[in-house]
């Protein structure tokens, strides 16, 4: 960019309607807002504000205002405009989960944490404009609750052949040449990308770290081809304003939903296929064992951000009754997929555990607002298959959404 804007919001939006207007223009000039005093300090700000615990160097927020913010802010940015900034190996912790197997958190220190959070504030609001309407995990003004609507929504316009797919090892498995090659394609700035690389690098020799600032950034970036695959199959077989397809995905948890009528079955397979295409062009493993296919019509349910989906009848309609778990519902332990930091501001004050540094999950995300069980109820209206319409609702044309404690 050639003319700096007066704040971060004002370049952030720039950045934006930029990227949005030309999709193919390559940045330049970024690394110098990445340095910006401001920019640092927001950083920091967002990092105290999550409150994660210290990384290989053992140094705290405690400590680091003790000797003087501004002070350990001013060494960053010197050590990055003078490109002697070298980010610290991540702390690893081994967190339990089901089954007796363990997750492993990498966490970096609360300085390079300030470096990341600097980075994604300049290079975030470029692909955003990139990103695609099916994508929810860890995007500004996206949230689990809107997710779980569309997943909703979808089931109750007889979209009940379910692509329930799950990802091994994902984020463990992320190839950093490839990442690199995505960022390349918008960001033509060398000392960002030479910045971005050393990042990765301190990771280990592939993956993106559960706890690193910038990896929910980059694990969407990693997949939003994926995401554009799916977006053009639901224009492709758009019928009007009907569509024949949805897809939902948070994170790496991806849900398809297709049409339920015979004459559509061969897109349970075209879309399986060409799934599987997109996946392989980028090293990612399809786990078999978890993956599969539902089909609701013959009471099936799945499972998606920790509720459990199934197709109902209310009289003379169609329902998608989604049921929280009892401990998502009342704000526990349902963790997100991928379980990484809020990278915008927290839905809740809680701020992160020692154990789990920069950690959000679904029960928190949900805290407050989640209900034990939910139902959208849609009337059915002009679909020549079905002239039937739900008294249920005929106050309320559409989509609405109920709450039942």
């Amino acid at each position: 960019m050639t003319k700096t804007p007066s704040s971060l919001q004002d370049l952030s939006k720039s950045l934006y309607d930029k990227a949005k207007a030309e999709p193919t223009k390559r940045f330049w000039g970024l690394y110098v807002h990445v340095c910006k005093k401001e920019t640092l300090q927001e950083a920091y700000r967002m990092a105290k504000k999550n409150n994660g615990a210290p990384g290989i160097d053992g140094v705290t927020f405690e400590a680091i205002e003790e000797s003087g913010a501004e002070s350990f802010l001013q060494q960053i940015r010197d050590e990055l405009t003078t490109n002697t900034y070298r980010p610290m190996r991540v702390r690893k912790k081994e967190v339990p989960k089901d089954g007796g197997k363990v997750r492993v958190l990498s966490i970096p220190s609360i300085r390079d944490r300030v470096v990341q959070g600097a980075l994604k504030l300049i290079l975030e609001p470029i692909f955003e404009a990139d990103f695609q309407p099916g994508s929810y995990g860890y995007r500004p003004k996206r949230t689990a609750h809107e997710a779980v609507s569309r997943v909703a929504e979808a089931i109750v316009t007889e979209k009940t052949k379910i692509i329930d797919l799950d990802l091994r090892a994902y984020f463990d498995n992320v190839q950093h040449y490839l990442v690199l090659e995505k960022v390349a394609k918008r960001v033509q700035d060398d000392a960002v990308m030479r910045l971005l690389k050393m990042i990765l690098k301190a990771t280990g020799k592939k993956g993106v770290p559960q706890g690193g600032v910038v990896s929910p950034l980059l694990s969407n970036l990693y997949l939003n081809e994926v995401d554009r695959m799916l977006e053009k199959a639901i224009d492709t077989t758009r019928n009007g304003k009907y569509t024949y397809l949805q897809y939902v995905r948070f994170a790496d948890d991806l849900v398809i939903l297709i049409d339920s009528y015979s004459r559509h079955a061969w897109l349970v397979k075209a879309v399986e296929k060409r799934l599987r295409e997109e996946l392989a062009k980028l090293s990612v493993e399809i786990n078999e064992e978890k993956s599969r296919m539902v089909d609701l019509r013959k009471q099936g349910s799945f499972g998606f951000l920790g509720f459990d989906f199934r197709r109902i009848r209310v009289l003379k309609g169609l329902a998608a009754a989604v049921h929280a778990k009892a401990e998502e519902a009342n704000g526990g332990a349902g963790e997100a997929p991928g379980h990484f930091p809020a990278t915008c501001e927290p839905t809740c004050g809680a701020g992160d555990r020692d154990d789990q540094p920069n950690s959000s999950r679904v029960g928190e995300l949900l805290r407050g607002r989640a209900f034990r069980q939910m139902f959208h109820v849609y009337q059915r209206l002009g679909r020549k298959d079905d002239t039937e319409t739900s008294d249920v609702c005929a106050e309320t044309p559409g989509i609405r959404l109920e709450a039942m404690e």
